[in-house]
């Protein structure tokens, strides 16, 4: 996994409203974002739910401060 001050960094840079910032973002967590969008959803009872990739672009639109 990548270092959190890394990812950190990247943050602030996507709170800037850098560039290209929220690009670099993405492949450094969404291994582990999948992880735990699949660990969450499998705690879930039977029925209509969402895919874990859906949950996961959902999770990273809102990281990113797209999805408010």
């Amino acid at each position: 996994m990548h270092r959190v001050s890394e990812i950190a960094q990247i943050l602030k840079s996507v709170i800037q409203e850098e560039p290209q910032a929220a690009d670099k973002l993405l492949p450094m967590v969404y291994g582990e974002l999948k992880r735990v969008a699949a660990s969450k959803l499998a705690d879930q009872p039977p029925g209509p739910t969402l895919q874990t990739t859906a949950l996961v672009r959902e999770a990273y639109l809102r990281l990113i401060g797209e999805g408010q």
